[in-house]
């Protein structure tokens, strides 16, 4: 049972950081545009496709992931 505990604290430390990123992101300016991303717009329409974010939100998922797995076969 501690395990579980301490993976949710993890979670939700990992929430609060992505959400203190998001918002720091926003209040820069910055927002979600990321090399990669493809948008066209025309009059009274707009296609976008957020290959670039795709892309980097599975590999931060995926080092994530791998280093959880990593920590649980060690213990």
């Amino acid at each position: 049972m501690r395990g579980m505990g301490l993976l949710l604290m993890g979670a939700g430390a990992l929430l609060l950081a992505a959400g203190l990123v998001i918002w720091l992101m926003e209040r820069g300016g910055l927002g979600w545009r990321v090399p990669g991303d493809l948008s066209w717009s025309g009059p009274g329409w707009r296609v976008s496709l957020p290959l670039g974010t795709g892309i980097l939100i599975s590999l931060v998922l995926t080092a994530v992931l791998n280093l959880v797995l990593a920590w649980f076969r060690r213990s």
